[in-house]
């Protein structure tokens, strides 16, 4: 987490940089306001992870806009959630003058896109995403690619449903053997429950917009999963992929600087 501010130390001591350049570095200005957005350049140093775009009702040119501005200040790894292929192809085509070595990604499935390098696998395990049906997968693919963009090693066990407990069941060793569990479900949302049983983890639940009428798009899953009977199990809003894989990656680095 403190990365930054240690590399700037080193220089300090290395003698390659002044102890006045030093201090200006680390009093830079925090966030810079470009009219539409106002770009917080010190979260990494604060969290451990840099700021990340929610591209989701921006324009692809607000996106593209601040991308530049990040990539203009040093940032070496930028990620845009809810962006939809269209949007993404015009960020992309903008973006064609992009800094060498800043390889860009999109991940159809996740609605991410990633412009920079990710980081190798590290962490103390893996984290395991499970989800009650097919129709569960583009929220859990959103919570995927934001762990492994983040450094984690990820564990797929896609349509895992109590309608075929079974299926869960055959893999529950590599539940007991994870670091954090990240249960989705839509319906009645009753897989983190059933997860929470088994593992001896922490398990983050993520209710979906997936079901009947009755389900009213999320809703009967949130709350079945805040009444949890089993212990450990914690719960992010409907359909939030990218909250339950980075609060993953913070329980995986758990005693780890990030």
């Amino acid at each position: 987490m403190k990365e930054n501010i240690s590399e700037i130390l080193n220089m300090v001591k290395d003698g390659t940089l002044s102890v006045d350049d030093a201090v200006l570095k680390l009093k830079m200005q925090p966030y810079e306001d470009i009219g539409y957005a106002k770009i917080d350049f010190h979260r990494k140093l604060r969290k451990g992870v840099a700021e990340v775009i929610y591209g989701e009702s921006k324009t692809a040119e607000q996106i593209a806009g601040i991308m530049k501005k990040m990539m203009e200040a040093g940032q070496e790894f930028i990620m845009v959630t809810r962006i939809d292929a269209d949007k993404n192809a015009a960020v992309e085509k903008m973006l064609a003058d992009v800094p060498a070595g800043k390889e860009y990604r999109y991940y159809d499935k996740a609605r991410i896109a990633i412009a920079g390098e990710i980081p190798p696998a590290s962490g103390i395990g893996r984290i395991v995403i499970a989800t009650g049906g097919t129709s569960d997968i583009p929220v859990a693919e959103e919570a995927a690619v934001t762990a492994e963009a983040l450094g984690n090693e990820v564990v797929r066990l896609y349509d895992v449903g109590v309608a075929g407990i079974h299926r869960l069941f055959d893999s529950s060793e590599e539940i007991m053997q994870a670091s954090v569990v990240i249960a989705i479900a839509g319906m009645e949302g009753a897989l983190a429950s059933v997860v929470g049983g088994i593992a001896s983890c922490p398990v983050i639940a993520v209710p979906t917009s997936v079901g009947y009428g009755a389900a009213f798009e999320g809703l009967s899953a949130l709350l079945s999963m805040l009444n949890s009977c089993a212990s450990g199990v914690s719960v992010v809003n409907i359909d939030n992929g990218y909250g339950a894989g980075y609060l993953a990656h913070l329980i995986n680095h758990m005693g780890k600087q990030i």
